[in-house]
């Protein structure tokens, strides 16, 4: 019988911080509320299996009462090894349902190759994800980005949309029948990477788009990596800024009354 080896101080540490950052998110965007029955998306890697791993150890010591399920898109991906997740939820001991749908083949219908496939994919999952949601008395949505991915979608939207716009932690969907939540909205990747190594989750690669080397996130995720490297801490005060948003001293008419500025404003420092 092998014995049982006892978690490292640095890893104790580390699911310390990560428990703090997503309880302190939950708290601040009021994320998960009594009563409700949480949808985990799990797709297979590292942030998602994370995401599950901190909610169930959260949801024990939580002072309100929640349920979770953990809901999988097998988007019928050639060599999509199908027996991974359910076994891995179900030795957890966690309710779960996988949603089978082809997505994958409509992708590669419909999307040129060499092109980006993540937008057309992401809508096609979503739509599939929030159906279940609808069917199955689903409260809140629960996604796993994280603060890297808030990030590098400001930049994407600065860079090639035209706006000053990221992913929030929480948001009604366009028809505002559905809550998505990001509990791991504060968590840094790197803390991520490390703890699904530490807890060795059986992960799945997205052989779909995973390796498209020519996604604008890729270059933007290059640029935030160097840009940390060489200065540390600046991803920090990147997010940072995010959560300190002054409309005044900006240039949008629509977020600010500039024809009428109110006394105290910062628009008037």
């Amino acid at each position: 019988m092998n014995a049982v080896v006892a978690p490292s101080n640095n890893f104790k540490k580390l699911q310390a911080r990560l428990r703090g950052l997503v309880g302190k998110a939950i708290d601040d965007f009021r994320m998960i509320e009594n009563g409700d029955r949480v949808m985990v998306c799990l797709s297979g890697g590292k942030d998602s299996y994370t995401m599950l791993d901190v909610l169930l150890s959260l949801k024990r010591s939580a002072p309100v009462h929640f349920d979770l399920i953990a809901v999988n898109l097998d988007q019928k991906q050639p060599g999509f090894p199908a027996h991974v997740l359910p076994e891995y939820l179900t030795a957890l001991g966690v309710p779960f349902h996988i949603i089978e749908q082809d997505t994958y083949s409509v992708v590669k219908r419909v999307i040129p190759e060499g092109k980006t496939m993540c937008g057309l994919c992401s809508r096609l999952r979503r739509g599939a994800l929030y159906r279940y949601a609808a069917e199955n008395g689903i409260t809140k949505i629960a996604l796993g980005h994280h603060r890297d991915d808030i990030i590098e979608t400001l930049f994407l939207n600065m860079f090639f949309g035209g706006k000053l716009k990221a992913m929030p932690p929480k948001l009604r969907s366009t028809d505002g029948k559905h809550i998505v939540i990001r509990p791991l909205a504060y968590v840094a990747e790197q803390d991520i990477a490390r703890y699904a190594t530490a807890r060795a989750f059986p992960l799945i690669p997205c052989t779909l788009c995973g390796s498209q080397a020519n996604m604008q996130r890729m270059e933007v995720k290059q640029m935030v990596r160097e840009w940390e490297q060489r200065y540390p801490g600046r991803t920090e005060s990147i997010f940072s800024s995010i959560r300190n948003v002054v409309p005044s001293h900006l240039a949008d008419p629509a977020a600010y009354d500039f024809a009428h500025p109110q006394e105290g404003d910062p628009f008037n420092e």
